[in-house]
């Protein structure tokens, strides 16, 4: 597979979609009333984390 090298807003918008899929799945867990969240592996039972 060739590499891909991107530049300017387009770079950019992909980069903040990424950064906002993981703070999405991130945010439950901060704060006082964090959520837990299970961790699931390919191997071995899942984990359960806060």
């Amino acid at each position: 597979m060739p590499k891909i090298i991107e530049y300017d807003m387009e770079a950019r918008q992909k980069i903040k979609r990424g950064v906002d899929i993981l703070a999405k799945a991130v945010k439950i867990t901060l704060g006082p009333k964090g959520r837990n969240v299970v961790i699931d592996k390919k191997f071995g039972a899942p984990t359960v984390t806060k």
